[in-house]
């Protein structure tokens, strides 16, 4: 689907307001970059076509080239040995002339107390398929070392750089939602203010008959909730989220109540 250069701008936007998932090096040592966040035009050019991953990728590329002291020295550096990749480097740059090695992430999670006994073990990808703490493993015990490994030394030589000299980081944005009757969970290592919304189950959507909804596409999942969409009533809804929900898939969805306030929640295939 042909995105107009609006709607580019709105998920751009929404890409922006959207906060880290925790402040300084709070999980497991992970230090978050520090950027600005200015609310500009976005007129790089994109392909609308690339995954969500890929997408944001590219928002932050457009967002540290706006930045004076920052230079990008390459992005989705592939590194390899006898053709097999190893892995990859989202980002090398200079800022204050200081060379970073910049890994990018942004996620949704639900967060589920019944999953791990730790506020991190809680988040997990809506579909159950994914986990912060599998995401934060990873990053520190595969992607993060491959910086040291001796195929990507040669690389870095090109650039004129040396491994130890450069500082790792994690540009981690994410989006969480807490169960619906649970709402005022207080979250004491991640960062509060990524509580965007909330998730039910199929058999807690009939407690809303009484709103309207709307599915955005995915890369829609950015913006927050307004009201220039295409509202749908509770019956027509539920019979086309059905057919998501028989797929194992869970939708992320808005909702707009009777008094005109506007809700952000995934509804979970799976019985929370």
């Amino acid at each position: 689907m042909k995105l107009s250069s609006k709607q580019i701008q709105q998920q751009y936007t929404g890409f922006l307001q959207t906060p880290c998932l925790w402040k300084k090096d709070a999980v497991v040592g992970l230090q978050q970059f520090k950027t600005e966040q200015k609310a500009i035009a976005f007129d790089l050019e994109i392909d609308t076509k690339l995954r969500l991953g890929k997408y944001i990728e590219r928002f932050v590329s457009f967002q540290l080239q706006q930045e004076k002291a920052i230079q990008i020295l390459a992005e989705n550096i592939q590194i390899q040995r006898e053709k097999i990749t190893l892995g990859e480097l989202d980002c090398l740059l200079l800022k204050d002339k200081k060379p970073i090695h910049l890994e990018i992430i942004y996620k949704f999670y639900v967060y589920d107390p019944l999953v791990g006994n730790f506020e991190i073990a809680h988040c997990i990808g809506p579909n159950r398929k994914d986990s912060l703490l599998q995401k934060v493993t990873k990053l520190k015990d595969k992607q993060l070392p491959l910086l040291y490994t001796n195929e990507c030394e040669s690389y870095l030589k090109e650039l004129g750089l040396e491994s130890l000299e450069i500082e790792q980081q994690v540009y981690f944005k994410a989006q969480l939602f807490v169960p619906f009757t649970q709402q005022n969970i207080q979250l004491k290592t991640l960062n509060q203010d990524c509580i965007v919304g909330f998730y039910i189950n199929q058999k807690e959507l009939a407690t809303f008959k009484e709103c309207k909804f709307y599915i955005p596409t995915k890369k829609d999942w950015l913006l927050k909730p307004h009201t220039q969409v295409n509202w749908q009533p509770f019956i027509a809804f539920e019979k086309e989220v059905s057919e998501i929900l028989n797929k194992e898939s869970s939708p992320l969805c808005w909702m707009k109540h009777p008094n005109g306030e506007i809700s952000k929640f995934f509804l979970i295939w799976w019985q929370a």
